[in-house]
Parts: structure tokens; sequence; C-alpha cells
């Protein structure tokens, strides 16, 4: 294993902590010394830490750690390592864990573990807490409801100021974050938001309603958790309530959530766009081969049939098409299928990023059809020039005339052209029919393309070359 050297938070530079030396420590039984190593780590290294570490020696080190800092470690290791782990806890030491972690870190860990670990986590833990999990993981998929954290402050509208701060003192151990607090009347349903700000410079005899701002924006708990995250981008906002069909509030969405969701989707996208059927949450390496053939095989599958149309085109001219010709076929479907997947990229980040919608239609349409023209000039000039020169002087090709020369820049051009329009406006026509805009991305627009850039070049060498 090759030695990986772990920083320790407040150390002097030459304190560092190596997975072997942490083994041999724990071998030696020098516990006292672990604990001073491992005690100011964030949980995110020491998490690392832990993947470095020989699994021997996982338990005994997340024994030695304190129980906050052992559930904060838990919270960041990858799932495997969790599952490993809970397997070896008794059911005192998972209980324990569990009343450590938020609502939400326990739920994002169930959907990861198998069936038998579920029923065991959901055994170990109390009963409120079991209904609120089994409550979060009723909403569909990919909804607010999935991401947020019902563990955040509330007051009721009746409390003044100094009621409030002392509600904080009480609860605010077990709260995921207090720097924003929400008003809500006795049947819950929200009323106004306060800041932690707002209660330290107020009067502690005024009502909360006095102070507190009843302009709310809120998500329910079936929208979407892009959608969320995207809002609380917009807004810089560090929490986002979430409220249910009756506008009570349920549960909050913080801004590491958010973040979480923003990569996931990214990823996901990225996905899509290299021609695979969905993202995995597993490292590379540690995904089976199995795995990522069937993740990757469906698209090649599809995109494999759908160049049958190209083919059919190209049979269906051979007689007719000149053998120089020929020779440009690679270069006009290569450079339509780039000019299609630059625009397809482009447009489909802008919607994901809620920067245009299917009423800039005309707007997108417009703006690509004029970044096309500029291309299609700029690299029709280009490649006249490079067959003239390279392939007739250069290389001595007798059969590139000026004729073959302004066929190939021509049909380059208006195939430029077609590709960037239908590479912006195929994402947005997905959108508005409910697909993912990311599934017309490069594979898909760059196979359409070729079919549409072969019947252009065979139309214009059939008008100049008179075939």
């Amino acid at each position: 294993m090759e030695e990986k050297n772990i920083n320790i938070g407040l150390f002097d530079e030459d304190e560092i902590i190596t997975p072997e030396r942490l083994s041999q420590l724990l071998v030696d039984k020098k516990y006292a010394e672990v604990k001073l190593h491992v005690q100011d780590l964030p949980a995110p290294d020491l998490a690392e830490l832990f993947s470095e570490l020989d699994e021997r020696y996982h338990s005994l080190l997340f024994r030695l750690l304190s129980k906050e800092l052992a559930a904060e470690t838990f919270v960041e290791m990858d799932s495997d390592l969790q599952h490993a782990l809970i397997t070896r806890f008794t059911d005192r030491e998972l209980s324990d864990i569990l009343d450590e972690l938020y609502i939400d870190d326990t739920v994002d860990i169930i959907e990861e573990m198998p069936a038998n670990v579920v029923k065991r986590i959901l055994k170990n833990s109390d009963s409120e807490d079991r209904a609120i999990i089994n409550r979060i993981l009723r909403y569909p998929k990919d909804s607010a409801g999935t991401v947020m954290t019902t563990e955040y402050v509330r007051f009721t509208g009746d409390m003044t100021v100094a009621d409030a701060l002392l509600h904080i003192r009480r609860v605010a151990i077990d709260k995921e974050t207090i720097y924003t607090c929400y008003v809500t009347g006795k049947d819950k349903r929200l009323l106004g938001i306060v800041t932690a700000k707002d209660l330290l410079i107020s009067d502690p005899d005024i009502p909360l309603t006095e102070i507190m701002d009843e302009n709310v924006i809120a998500v329910h708990t079936h929208d979407d958790k892009e959608e969320v995250a995207m809002k609380l981008d917009k807004y810089g906002f560090l929490a986002i309530p979430v409220v249910d069909s009756e506008s009570r509030l349920v549960g909050i969405v913080t801004v590491d959530d958010a973040l979480e969701v923003i990569i996931e989707e990214s990823e996901e996208d990225f996905a899509k766009m290299a021609a695979i059927t969905s993202a995995s949450d597993t490292p590379y390496l540690k995904t089976d081969v199995f795995s990522i053939w069937k993740s990757r095989i469906p698209w090649l599958l599809i995109l494999m049939l759908s160049s049958t149309l190209s083919s059919a085109i190209l049979g269906s001219f051979e007689s007719a098409l000149p053998a120089v010709l020929v020779l440009f076929i690679p270069m006009i479907m290569g450079t339509g299928g780039n000019s299609g997947g630059q625009s397809s990229v482009t447009v489909t980040r802008s919607i994901s990023l809620a920067e245009i919608e299917f009423s800039d239609l005309f707007k997108v349409f417009w703006k690509e059809l004029r970044v096309g023209i500029l291309c299609a000039i700029t690299l029709g000039v280009a490649t006249f020039a490079k067959v003239m020169l390279i392939d007739g002087l250069l290389l001595g090709n007798t059969a590139v005339t000026l004729s073959v020369s302004l066929t190939v820049a021509l049909s380059l051009s208006l195939t430029i052209i077609l590709a960037k329009i239908i590479g912006a406006i195929l994402p947005l026509l997905a959108k508005k029919i409910g697909l993912d805009p990311a599934v017309m991305a490069s594979p898909l627009i760059t196979t359409l393309v070729d079919a549409i850039s072969l019947i252009v070049y065979f139309a214009v060498a059939s008008d100049i070359l008179n075939l």
C-alpha cells in the first residue's frame, strides 16, 4: 500500500500520522497516543485515514473516538466501510451512533444499505426518529422531502425574543443549524423567519412577530430537489424551509445538502452526455466490471443501431459518389458532430442552471444561427484552403479540383450551421416534453448530425459536380 500522510489539524508540520504508523500504535496498544493523534483531525480527513487503514483495525480505532467525532466520521465514510462497521457494531454501539447522527444523514446511510442492515438500523433507532425516517423514505425519489432534515429550530408566534433565545439554548445541541429559525403557528403553519442576528440585536421583550420576516421563500416536499438546490444558490440562503400541502413546516434543506444534490445531478448529466445510462456513487476502482458494462452497453447499442441510418444514406449514394469525395466524409461528419455537441452541452448546462427555458427557444435559435454562420465561414475558408493546398498540391492528389474543394468547404459550412441549430434546439425540446436534456447531448446529437451531414454533402456534390 502506498504510504499516505494525513496532516493533523493544528499540529506542527512534523506531527503527521500515516496508516502504517497508526496501525503500529494500535498493535502496540498505545491507545493514548492514538487518541492524541486523531482527536483534532477533521472528520473528512479521519474518514480518509480509515479508508487507508487495514480493515482489521477499523473497529478498534472507531471505538477509541469520542461519540461525537465517531458519528461525524461515520457520515463521511463510503458506504462499504459504513456497512462493514455496522456489521461489527453491537446493538448498543449502533444505537449510540444513530443518536448522534442527524436524521438526513441517517436516511442517506439507509439508502445505501442492504435490506437486512436497514432493518437493524431502524430497530436500533428510537421510535420518534424511526417514524420520521419512514416518512422521509416515503417521499418520491429526487424530491425535496428526501433531502430535508427535520432538526431545525422552531418558535411559536407568541414567543418573545427572550423566550426564543432561551429555547435555542435548550435545543441547539440537537439541531443542524441555529442561524436561521422559523416561526410557526400552533398548527405548525409557517409564519416567518428570524435569524440569530435578529435575536441578538433585538430587545428581549419584543414579540417575535414584530421582528420576523414574513416574506418567506419556501419549497414543498414534492418539489424537485435540484430546483430546491438552485433556489438556495439563487438567494444565497444557508437553509430553506420545506412545507407540506397545507403549508405546515416539516423540515429544512441546508446548503451542504444542496451542494451534494448539485454534485450528484452534475455527475448524472455528465454520465448521460458520455452515453452512460446512470452515474454510480461507487468509486470507479470499486465498481465491478459487470456494473460498468451494464451502464454503458444500452446507449452503445442504441447509437450503433442508429448509425444504420448513416450507412443507408451512404449506400444509396455510393455508386454516384466520386472516390475523391469519400476521403472527406470523416472530416465533415466529425466536424458536424463536434459543432452540434458544443451547442448541446452549452444549452444543457444553461437549462440546468435555470438560465434559459423553452420560452427562450427563438432567442437560442437566433443566437446559435449567428454563431453557426461565423463558425461556418471560418472553417469553410480554412477547409477550402486545406483541400486545395494540402490534399491537392502537397499530397499531389490530381482528383482534387477547384469544384471538389468548393463542394467540401460548402458542405462542411452548411453542416456546421445545421448542427449548431440542432444541438441547441433538441435539449430544449427534450425539457419541454419531460425528458432529461442531457440525453440529447453529444452522443445522440452526433449520430443525428452524421446522417444530416451526409445528406447535405451529397446534395451539394450533386449540384456542383452534376452527379
